[in-house]
């Protein structure tokens, strides 16, 4: 793993709720311009933080302050025999991006996911928000070929 100097990569702890939440909200805008309730998100953020089966958060500070995240989920893989992860909530801070924070991020989850023996990594990424796609594909990232569909239950 390639360590940014600037930045100090851990996993998340429930105190970093808030600003993880702030996060989310301000991907959820950026990216595909769609407002978050935000006491809904601090609720599901502290949910996964407190209940670490759901996954978890890798985040990066910098002189004490958080500066980028990305979520963590887990699928079971019955062809594969074996877990994969998702990346998921994929947010820098505007002020630290070009600076390798997400690199950083990225880096300390592979790192995980090779030690745990997960057999896959995965991630979405809004259809138009080109500057993630190539982000994505300097890291080794390809196009898996499916098309995520969703639905109410």
């Amino acid at each position: 793993m390639t360590a940014n100097p600037l930045v100090r990569v851990r996993r998340a702890v429930p105190a970093d709720a808030a600003q993880i939440a702030a996060f989310n909200g301000a991907l959820a805008l950026e990216s595909e311009d769609h407002r978050l309730d935000p006491e809904t998100v601090l609720r599901g953020v502290r949910a996964l933080l407190e209940d670490a089966s759901k996954g978890f958060y890798v985040v990066a500070e910098s002189a004490g302050r958080l500066v980028g995240q990305s979520l963590v989920t887990y699928e079971w893989s019955d062809w594969r025999n074996g877990m994969m992860w998702w990346f998921g909530s994929v947010y820098v801070d505007p002020q630290f991006r070009g600076y390798g924070v997400f690199k950083s991020i990225h880096d300390r989850i592979v790192d995980e996911a090779r030690a745990a023996g997960v057999v896959q990594l995965r991630l979405y990424v809004w259809k138009t928000n080109d500057r993630a796609k190539t982000t994505y594909s300097r890291l080794g990232w390809t196009d898996a070929g499916y098309d995520v569909l969703e639905r109410e239950p």
